[in-house]
């Protein structure tokens, strides 16, 4: 762009967009970046110099929280982890499906603080202990019409569950669950773990951990069984 082309009628979107293709033009002509203002919503107007030093703070401040962020759920996921490995060893002293399911309920009650834990089977019940947070679906699948969707997808799931699905699951303490996590045992059982909190379980949080769980249990009930 020639002196006398800047001298004519230029539109501001012009003189834009030429500094957009030649980004260097301030180092041609350094006296300029001394010169130019830049408009502040919360202050008076900076130098250039000053108004890009404040962009790359601001760009660091982001940066250093999200890595703080980052490292906070890094920090999670290992004491998470940790909680997982724990049940897979509590689980491997197991000697029957009825001391299987009793740590299962144990260790999710203890060691991940959950409120309330429910153990659905609907295929075979035999060796299954008397307890409230035990229930028993003799139809099997078909005794579960609620579930049908969930059943024949596999895929653990967390967040608010419908209320008949709660019903099913925590009876009279249905009203008190604002959101849950349900995962499939092998192909007869279902665990759901319940909580007052409605952040506790959200439907966009990773099922990574649900899955292992899951997993986990399933191998662990078989085990118990076929040593039956």
């Amino acid at each position: 762009m020639t002196d006398t082309a800047l001298e004519g009628d230029l539109k501001p979107a012009t003189v834009a967009s030429y500094l957009r293709r030649h980004p260097e033009f301030l180092t041609d002509y350094p006296d300029l970046a001394t010169q130019l203002v830049m408009p502040r919503s919360n202050g008076p107007a900076a130098s250039l110099s000053l108004y890009q030093l404040q962009n790359l703070r601001e760009k660091n401040a982001a940066l250093e929280a999200r890595l703080a962020e980052l490292t906070d759920i890094a920090g999670d996921n290992e004491s998470l982890m940790q909680r997982v490995h724990a049940l897979m060893l509590a689980l491997l002293q197991a000697e029957s499906v009825e001391d299987t399911v009793r740590r299962v309920v144990t260790r999710l009650a203890d060691d991940f603080h959950s409120e309330r834990v429910r153990v659905l089977f609907y295929g075979d019940l035999n060796g299954l202990p008397d307890e409230s947070w035990l229930l028993r679906e003799p139809r099997g699948v078909a005794g579960l019409p609620e579930f049908e969707s969930f059943l024949a997808q596999g895929e653990s799931m967390a967040g608010r569950l419908a209320q008949p699905k709660l019903q099913r699951l925590f009876g009279d303490d249905a009203g008190d669950v604002r959101s849950a996590a349900l995962m499939r045992i092998g192909d007869d059982a279902m665990l759901a773990i319940g909580s007052a909190d409605p952040d506790r379980f959200q439907p966009g949080m990773g099922t990574l951990f649900l899955k292992m769980i899951s997993t986990t249990v399933g191998s662990a009930i078989e085990r118990a069984r076929k040593v039956a």
